[in-house]
């Protein structure tokens, strides 16, 4: 049974790896992230589930002659709130898995 110690080490060195990650993914859904475009004309929010959250749009932006301005401003914010929360994801998951071969790049 040499080598015992060793594995109930690492079993709970993995159990606190792993409490520590469910705990970093419940702060992440928590926070809130804000992507701009138009200079700030447009605000989206998102929370760190990768949920909308809030729309605002400044009334300058609003033109009826010209909606499609209004939609592609619409979009880039939205995918900017979006980049946002997937690279704090990576950030902040990187963390966990730096240093393991995980297969497939779980995180």
């Amino acid at each position: 049974m040499r080598g015992g110690g060793n594995m109930n080490k690492m079993m709970k060195q993995m159990q606190k790896m792993q409490k520590d990650m469910m705990k970093a993914q419940e702060e992440l859904q928590e926070m809130s992230f804000e992507g701009t475009a138009g200079g700030g004309m447009v605000k989206v929010t998102a929370n760190g589930k990768k949920e909308i959250t809030d729309i605002q749009l400044n009334e300058e932006v609003v033109d009826p002659d010209d909606v499609e301005m209004l939609q592609d401003l619409i979009l880039a914010a939205t995918n900017d709130v979006l980049k946002q929360v997937e690279e704090k994801t990576n950030d902040t998951m990187g963390q966990f898995t730096k240093g393991l071969n995980m297969p497939g790049g779980m995180f």
